[in-house]
């Protein structure tokens, strides 16, 4: 927005190295709230788990392409548009369908049987809240990363047994250093 701004302290700035700051800024947002949601839940990301993306736009798409670089699961896309699900395809999902009432049942029957490992919700409205429910089971990481707030029981009989529900904002400086680093060129 400026070509020169005074800025108080130099911690308020990130060394980007050799990157391109124009083609950098949306990691300090695109990047960073997907990167954020994601490593709550690296613990179970694991080999055999599955992680669903609800919402491959702007954020989601960078969450997909997180999730093949820093886990070995099964990520799966969802979305109401055909031109995004095909993008999820192109940066890395390994399946993509529409996120419709149908959406569930695609995915018991390509994917798992199972319920899944995570999903995080790039919506978080009560239509996507209800293919929420019909992936998770027991264990499952819900990720509620959309801005919308949504009605549903929680605690011990509200939801799956085990399962863990948060709602994670944007991320700390440390993990935007972790960011910058994995937009890198691998050497």
């Amino acid at each position: 927005m400026a070509e020169y701004m005074i800025v108080s302290d130099p911690r308020l700035l990130m060394p980007l190295g050799d990157l391109d700051p124009v083609q950098s800024v949306a990691l300090t947002d695109a990047g960073l709230t997907p990167y954020h949601a994601i490593k709550g839940s690296l613990d179970l990301l694991v080999p055999g788990s599955v992680a669903v993306v609800i919402g491959v736009g702007g954020l989601g798409h960078i969450a997909v392409q997180l999730l093949r670089r820093l886990t070995s699961a099964t990520v799966v896309a969802l979305d109401v548009t055909e031109s995004k699900l095909e993008f999820a395809r192109e940066v890395g999902a390994h399946y993509a369908y529409l996120s419709d009432e149908n959406a569930a049942e695609a995915l018991r029957r390509d994917v798992t049987s199972e319920p899944v490992t995570a999903v995080f919700d790039f919506v978080t409205n009560e239509p996507v809240m209800k293919i929420v429910d019909a992936v998770s089971g027991p264990r499952t990481d819900i990720v509620l990363v959309g801005a919308y707030a949504v009605t549903r029981p929680v605690g011990l009989l509200g939801q799956p047994f085990g399962s863990r529900l948060r709602a994670p904002y944007w991320g700390s400086r440390p993990e935007l250093m972790e960011v910058i680093e994995l937009a890198r060129p691998a050497s």
